[in-house]
């Protein structure tokens, strides 16, 4: 599944879309700049509709270019990044396992993929600021892999502060999204071909009658 022309097709084999959803202030800006950038900053800035990183890894002796968006958590900016939920790839939905409304919020970020993103769309449920302090967490583990569990998707608990499991969230996305686009290709290629039927020379055309005169 390369991409197309020959200068890009150097670059990477596999261009991959992620997408970043969750609530305001949960980390969202923080784990794409550890995972693009390998910084983490304390301030708290927040994202003002969309914001994208581009960072290209390897994974099975293949080159994949990661596109990740980072999406505004806030009300007033759903209606903006609704609209990078159809080429979306693979999404992230990311809470923080302080607080407690940020996890119950994620039953309402997935009904927004349910209606915006593609049926086969990769997700991967992550609680972030795992770091912290345990008589702060709010949200324990088991209670975010049951959840993951019922959706049928992967789940991680992360720190950007630490780099704690950052590398490893968006390497696991990648690799199966990889693996669905390879599959793709397979089918595909395995298709079989649209079987051409000749006109028999003996066969009469069918004569038809004129519409004006039904």
């Amino acid at each position: 599944m390369a991409a197309g022309g020959t200068r890009a097709r150097a670059d990477y084999d596999y261009l991959i879309k992620l997408l970043l959803i969750g609530d305001s202030g949960v980390g969202k800006s923080c784990l794409l700049l550890r995972f693009s950038d390998d910084s983490f900053t304390t301030s708290f800035i927040t994202t003002i509709g969309i914001d994208f990183k581009i960072r290209t890894i390897e994974l099975d002796g293949k080159k994949i270019k990661l596109q990740i968006w980072d999406t505004a958590g806030q009300e007033r900016f759903r209606t903006i990044t609704t609209a990078y939920y159809r080429g979306a790839m693979g999404i992230l939905l990311v809470y923080d396992v302080t607080d407690e409304a940020s996890f119950n919020n994620i039953r309402n970020w997935i009904r927004n993929i349910e209606q915006h993103a593609s049926d086969n769309v990769n997700k991967i449920l992550v609680g972030n600021k795992a770091d912290m302090d345990e008589s702060k967490r709010a949200v324990p583990t088991a209670k975010g892999q049951a959840l993951a569990d019922e959706f049928g998707i992967q789940f991680f608990e992360t720190s950007a502060k630490t780099n704690h499991n950052v590398e490893n969230v968006f390497f696991t996305i990648a690799r199966d999204i990889k693996e669905r686009l390879a599959a793709n290709a397979d089918q595909k290629t395995e298709a079989p071909q649209a079987i051409k039927i000749k006109p028999n020379k003996n066969d009469k055309p069918l004569k038809t009658k004129s519409s004006c005169c039904s």
